[in-house]
């Protein structure tokens, strides 16, 4: 393929951090503090988009999931114990091997590759779901990887992304505030230019042939330490998008 959607020097950024993606108080911190509801919003619109029984301990049995850009595979494990099969991709062949480290010492069955959406798109792959979780802000040529992202979905299947919003309050909080006054994030970590509003994310998710159909913005509440799903969407937001069968 002559295009890429590699930033070379966004992977040697995530590729130096690499050794710390399972350490809850590590560089990745603020991830694991934001597994949770994410996670949480994918169990929930998997059980319901696929009609599956919520009080199954793997619910998600026989589901084919990709991770694009899974780094340290925080999304692919607990996804996998819920019974998926789930493929997770990165461009940093450092955070793939540290997640396949990691999966063997938990016992856990995933399928690791140091490849890209476009490289799996061109060969053909399709996924039920496609996770595209904290990735666009980090990528070069947003257009393909968007359509890449959507062509690996298959007919029937769903697409989650989430990303943070172009506004100056993000600009405030998820740059300024989180990595230069807070110290959660190392400094340079994001690039408030790379950011994507929701109607951008959304024009690029419907000309690729997938619908929206449920956005949500996710807030970090001080006193709980914890991230909770929010009506404002103006810092950090989720959107899921769905392919007609």
């Amino acid at each position: 393929m002559t295009q890429s959607t590699i930033n070379d020097a966004e992977v040697a950024k995530f590729t130096a951090m690499a050794e710390e993606w399972w350490d809850p108080k590590g560089k990745f911190k603020p991830l694991h503090k934001f597994n949770p509801v994410r996670l949480a919003y994918i169990r929930e619109h998997l059980i319901g988009h696929f009609g599956r029984d919520g009080s199954s301990i793997r619910p998600l049995e026989g589901l084919t999931i990709l991770d694009v850009g899974c780094g340290g595979g925080l999304l692919c494990e607990p996804l996998t114990r819920l019974g998926a099969t789930v493929t997770g991709i990165d461009a940093a062949e450092r955070n793939i091997a540290i997640a396949r480290i990691h999966a063997e010492q938990s016992g856990l069955d995933i399928d690791y590759q140091a490849t890209t959406s476009e490289a799996l798109a061109a060969a053909g792959k399709t996924f039920d779901v496609v996770l595209n979780m904290e990735v666009v802000e980090h990528v070069d040529n947003v257009p393909l990887y968007m359509k890449s992202c959507a062509d690996l979905v298959k007919p029937g299947g769903l697409m989650f992304t989430a990303t943070i919003n172009r506004t100056a309050r993000a600009f405030a909080l998820a740059v300024v505030g989180a990595e230069y006054v807070l110290g959660w994030l190392p400094k340079g970590t994001h690039d408030w230019k790379k950011f994507l509003t929701p109607d951008e994310i959304g024009s690029l998710i419907s000309r690729n042939g997938l619908r929206v159909t449920d956005q949500i913005g996710v807030v970090y509440h001080p006193i709980g330490d914890e991230w909770r799903r929010s009506r404002d969407m103006g810092i950090n937001y989720m959107m899921l998008a769905a392919r007609p069968a």
